[in-house]
């Protein structure tokens, strides 16, 4: 399938590695003029080069951190019209909510709700005049169904989750669509720590307590990043104008309700 974003530029957060990257691959394979941030220099140089080779697509790197003005800032001097904007931030870590102070909640609203609003902010009205716009914010299985260890994250993610809500019914009649993705267990190194600690935390070796919580997934496997990159990639697609203010989960079954 065409996805018809041939020629459409797209700025991707955090995608040097991970999530971030399997969306920003995804893009470039379908003709997306890709601009790429995050805070490693090399890693994200790497990812360039491998993205640019896997596609051939032109591909920008810009090293800074999303969650600051002035990351931002250098974002979109690289990518000043985005047609596509996916948000994504590091998620804060995991914890128990008695030892996080005024400031870790800050942050944590700071770079999982109030950066992608302000990037929405400053992009969404050029899409609204191009009249093609599409946004994707990479949020949390959480937003569905709380994780224990991960409050500030369920917090911040559900925060951004019911702004998101008001705002896509409302830009979707320029043909600006903004949708979240939700997801589960993928294969990161951001699992991998959350799973270190998790298992330190019971006082369990990381090796069993990763295969356990592998096995406890239907699909009997963590998610492969580039997975999440194909439905990222078909959400900023010309087909998907009539999909808009939707949380959809990629987790293998593992959430276990109906609705």
């Amino acid at each position: 399938m065409d996805l018809g974003i041939r020629g459409k530029n797209a700025l991707v957060c955090a995608a040097s590695k991970g999530l971030g990257k399997g969306c920003a691959l995804s893009l470039a394979r379908e003709g997306a003029n890709v601009t790429i941030l995050a805070r490693g220099r090399e890693a994200l140089d790497q990812a360039a080069a491998e993205i640019r080779g896997a596609t051939g697509a032109a591909v920008k790197a810009v090293a800074g951190d999303i969650t600051t003005a002035e990351g931002r800032a250098a974002a979109l001097a690289a990518c000043p019209q985005p047609d596509i904007l996916v948000n994504n931030a590091g998620g804060p870590p995991p914890g128990d909510f008695r030892n996080w102070s005024r400031e870790d909640w800050i942050k944590a609203v700071n770079d999982n709700m109030l950066t992608p609003i302000e990037l929405i902010k400053a992009t969404v009205d050029g899409m609204i005049a191009r009249k093609f716009g599409r946004i994707v914010n990479i949020t949390s299985n959480s937003v569905k169904a709380p994780i224990e260890e991960l409050g500030l994250s369920n917090a911040a993610r559900s925060g951004l989750t019911g702004f998101v809500a008001g705002l896509a019914r409302k830009t979707v009649r320029h043909n600006v669509t903004i949708n979240n993705l939700l997801p589960g267990q993928f294969a990161t190194d951001r699992l991998k720590s959350n799973l270190a600690a998790r298992a330190k935390s019971l006082g369990q070796p990381f090796e069993q307590f990763w295969e356990a919580r592998k096995n406890a997934v239907p699909a009997g496997r963590f998610g492969d990043p580039a997975e999440f990159g194909e439905l990222c990639a078909f959400l900023c697609s010309a087909q998907a104008a009539f999909i808009t203010a939707q949380n959809f989960l990629i987790d293998g079954g593992a959430y276990p309700g109906t609705y």
